[in-house]
């Protein structure tokens, strides 16, 4: 397959490895994706509650998406301007919000709560890649595999911090969680409040990255739009595939979801590492043709072997995103924050797709099939992988 050639990506502002901020800015992301993780284990009680479809109850996924649409926003703004308190306050925000699920008792009403969250999930996720590719020296897939497995680590404990938190308090209970990302944001504002989140050396115009935008966004738009379906099943129907189709208990979906996320942070570990050595590509190729194979054997096997099954789709499902987010950050090395807004919105789209058409799925013709097909579209992601136009760090 015929693929350009772009220039080589140029060093970060900063050349050397900045340790301490990069694991600051990665422990924001463990606390603040902990409490965005609360959706997804709580969606069978709240599809008991409120008698809904599966797709209108997987739908609920998509207005905490929805705000991504202003990552472009952000991103442009983050690129020119420092947005360090937006890091600051969106664990505390987050975490307020998250918390306050069993609060509510209408569709509409979490809808709008989740709209909100949303917000603040898109305050915090477009600037904050691009500080950790800045103060991550040359070894930006390094800094972006520690950010992006810190963010998988919060959403494998998630799930289980909000079931144990229903166990012991009930639905209506879980707002006394909200206390731990203010804390979070304490501890935040020590640590960052005199980092600038502005890069050293502002962007060029938007007529200046079109060209590049033209040339690799194709290919990052098909790898999004057919990994998404993969992704969902996973991410946003698991537990409620473990409840409905294996009988398995609220706490036990949601280990299920804690299991797969728990690979996933390993994997997450390593393949932003392995990418920087062995080139994105080459990776990215293997991730997304081992993830739909364990997915159909995940369908296929007995009880034993679902955990083990489970995870293997975290190391290949789930890894991928830093080496996609490094890629990003290497592509447009002048223009990080938006280049990552619109990547983020791009996701958003898709993912927002591909929710309603499992949904859709599954209400149409059963759980079962919804996972299969969403692994047979899966498949096809390899194809936008090889699109992507070529430069050192993608052929390493």
């Amino acid at each position: 397959m015929k693929t350009e050639t772009v220039p080589t990506p140029v060093a970060s502002e900063t050349e050397g490895f900045q340790t301490g901020e990069v694991l600051t800015v990665a422990g924001a992301h463990f606390v603040h994706d902990s409490f965005s993780a609360f959706l997804s284990p709580l969606l069978p009680l709240i599809q008991d509650r409120l008698g809904t479809s599966y797709a209108a109850t997987g739908g609920l996924s998509i207005f905490i998406q929805l705000p991504s649409l202003l990552n472009p926003f952000l991103g442009y703004a983050a690129d020119r301007i420092s947005l360090r308190y937006f890091i600051i306050l969106a664990p505390a925000i987050t975490a307020t919000l998250s918390s306050s699920l069993g609060l509510v008792h209408s569709y509409f009403a979490l809808a709008l709560l989740l709209l909100t969250a949303g917000v603040s999930v898109a305050a915090f996720h477009a600037p904050a890649p691009a500080m950790i590719g800045r103060i991550s020296g040359k070894r930006v897939g390094t800094g972006m595999s520690i950010f992006m497995a810190s963010g998988e680590l919060g959403r494998t404990l998630g799930p289980l911090l909000v079931s144990s938190a229903v166990i012991w308090w009930g639905l209506e209970g879980i707002w006394r969680l909200a206390i731990l990302g203010w804390l979070c944001s304490a501890v935040l504002y020590w640590r960052l409040h005199n980092l600038s989140a502005q890069p050293a050396h502002r962007g060029g115009s938007l007529a200046e990255l079109w060209p590049q935008v033209r040339q690799v966004y194709p290919a990052l738009l098909w790898i999004l739009a057919t990994k998404a379906f993969l992704a969902v099943a996973l991410t946003t129907y698991l537990p409620i595939f473990m409840s409905d189709t294996k009988n398995a208990s609220l706490w036990l979906a949601a280990a299920s979801l804690t299991v797969l996320e728990a690979a996933g942070v390993v994997g997450a570990l390593a393949t932003g590492t392995y990418s920087d050595k062995l080139g994105r590509r080459w990776v990215l190729t293997a991730l997304y043709v081992l993830a739909p194979f364990a997915l159909f054997g995940f369908l296929a096997a007995p009880e034993p072997l679902l955990f083990p099954l489970l995870l293997a789709l975290g190391l290949t499902a789930i890894s991928p995103t830093p080496v996609m987010m490094a890629l990003v950050q290497d592509y447009f090395p002048q223009h990080r924050a938006l280049a990552n807004g619109i990547f983020l919105t791009a996701n958003f789209l898709t993912r927002a797709l591909a929710i309603w058409v499992v949904g859709w799925l599954a209400d149409s013709f059963g759980l079962h099939t919804a996972f299969l097909w969403s692994g047979i579209i899966g498949l096809t992601t390899v194809v936008g992988v090889w699109m992507l136009p070529k430069n050192e760090v993608m052929e390493s």
